[in-house]
């Protein structure tokens, strides 16, 4: 995605999927409850979603229900593991999901 097409996402209830192998999008402005985004696809896909909880600027919400345990991949990366079950737009962070990455 070039330069331009970033700054015309930006301000506006869109998400970014960093790579074809992640299972979450980062919000590119703060997000409410019910609100639906464009979400924008590393390759160019783009598509709209609804997210089921507030999602502040920043932070990654889930584009598929994920249960307890299952991967957080970002950048192509597992990023960590839920702690719990999770809809599909909710909210991840620390507060739901963990990492042992560093512990193995």
């Amino acid at each position: 995605m070039s330069e331009l097409e970033m700054a015309s996402l930006a301000g506006s209830k869109t998400a970014l999927v960093l790579d074809q192998k992640d299972n979450v999008a980062v919000a590119l402005a703060d997000l409410a409850a019910g609100d639906t985004c464009l979400v924008a696809e590393d390759g160019g896909n783009k598509y709209e979603m609804t997210v089921i909880e507030n999602i502040p600027f920043g932070h990654k919400f889930t584009l598929t229900d994920l249960a307890q345990n299952a991967g957080v991949f970002k950048y192509g990366e597992e990023i960590g593991k839920m702690k719990k079950s999770i809809k599909k737009g909710g909210w991840i962070h620390s507060h739901n999901m963990y990492c042992d990455r560093g512990m193995k």
